[in-house]
């Protein structure tokens, strides 16, 4: 095993003192190219450029001298320390870190980030990484190839958002452009990369402040709990009916519960009706789709989530036609739109689904529909009744079968 193992960061500025001093007496260096060929990097030294962090560690391990990694700003930051410190390879490892990307990007564009989201994005993550920026108004994106600033814009679509591209950060090469995101898969972007994805309805103010790193302060204005009365979110307006069996809050509160969308997801909420599901499901963490042929539905649920500082993104028409061109999502609510829609979004595959039916009938139907699609399906007769606690009078009565279907999970 090697004698010592220094992990350094780089951020194009001079290496300070213990970090020349343990280049200097290096007998192995590992980094990528532009990082061999750094001058500090001792002629005599042995060189690892890392392509397979698992195959390096492994050489690494097996090195009889001094053992320095090279890494682009803070190792210890989404880097390759946690890689290096794995029980596979038993490394113990010193840091030296340099300015994170992160905080590099920030600082270019003049704006706080104890209230983003960070995400990494490549092949495999990509889709939840740009799930995320969706859902969050300030987000940075740790980029890879195939998965830079033109995949996250596509993958958007019609949630626009301002970019914020640096390319080669603390290199001579260095450029920063701010962008709308319709406009980014216009031009050819270089590696590395690091894009800060802003926008949405939250709060990306500089005069709020928060306790957490990566919470939007606007989460500090919403109510306590879930499965809420629909005044919590919605105003009063003259008019307005009791809520139906399908929009019953312990009906929606089960839903949630067995769906669990959370941050990285994509929800879509099938005739959202009062949007309430689709704004606690936000609350949540995940990206939300709320469609509904009625445009005054989507109208209070935009206004609704606006008031709260959710990212809730609207989609007006008709299901089964309207979901055609909408994202993949991991799971659906469907609170209306008949069979020919139940057929549709089994046929997206989402690992979960839930709807509801009014008579047995109608819930053995939408179990053959879902078993038939290759899914798992549960059916709970759910009675709620709700008691004026005054006099203890019935003062609401819900009856409706909970249908749940569910699929073999993949790997997040």
């Amino acid at each position: 095993m090697a004698d010592r193992v220094t992990v350094i960061g780089w951020d194009g500025s001079p290496f300070d003192p213990a970090a020349r001093a343990a280049l200097q007496a290096a007998t192995l260096v590992a980094g990528a190219p532009r990082h061999l060929d750094l001058p500090e990097v001792p002629p005599h030294a042995e060189r690892i450029q890392l392509g397979s962090v698992s195959r390096a560690a492994g050489r690494i391990a097996a090195h009889r001298g001094t053992a320095v990694v090279l890494a682009d700003g803070d190792p210890g930051f989404f880097g390759i320390v946690r890689a290096l410190r794995d029980p596979e390879h038993g490394l113990e490892v010193e840091v030296v870190p340099a300015v994170s990307a992160v905080a590099a990007a920030f600082a270019r564009a003049g704006m706080p980030w104890d209230d983003a989201r960070v995400v990494v994005a490549n092949r495999r993550t990509l889709r939840r990484a740009v799930n995320v920026c969706r859902a969050h108004p300030k987000v940075a994106v740790l980029t890879s190839p195939g998965a830079g600033p033109a995949e996250i814009a596509l993958l958007l679509g019609q949630v626009h958002r301002t970019f914020v591209i640096c390319e080669g950060l603390g290199t001579d090469a260095e450029r920063v452009s701010v962008l709308t995101s319709d406009t980014v898969s216009q031009h050819r972007w270089t590696d590395p990369n690091l894009v800060i994805v802003i926008g949405g309805s939250g709060s990306t103010q500089t005069g709020h402040s928060s306790w957490l790193a990566g919470l939007d302060p606007a989460a500090a204005a919403q109510p306590r709990g879930y499965g809420l009365e629909r005044a919590t979110y919605l105003p009063p307006a003259p008019g307005d009916a009791p809520e139906s069996a399908g929009r019953d809050r312990h009906l929606r509160a089960l839903q949630l519960a067995a769906l669990g969308p959370g941050v990285g997801d994509l929800m879509w909420d099938v005739g959202t009706g009062d949007g309430i599901a689709a704004i606690e499901a936000a609350r949540l963490g995940s990206a939300v789709i709320a469609i509904d042929r009625d445009s005054q539905a989507c109208a209070r649920t935009e206004a609704a989530a606006r008031r709260l500082g959710l990212q809730v993104h609207t989609v007006h028409g008709a299901a089964p036609q309207v979901l055609e061109d909408l994202p993949e999502p991991d799971v659906i609510r469907i609170g209306g739109g008949g069979p020919r829609t139940l057929v549709a979004c089994a046929d997206r595959r989402p690992q979960r689904l839930v709807t509801h039916a009014m008579t047995r009938d109608q819930a053995e139907a939408a179990g053959r529909v879902l078993t038939g699609a290759g899914y798992t399906v549960e059916c709970t007769l759910l009675q709620a009744v709700e008691l004026e606690t005054t006099d203890w009078s019935e003062r609401g009565r819900t009856v409706v079968f909970l249908l749940v279907a569910s699929r073999m999970p993949v790997p997040r």
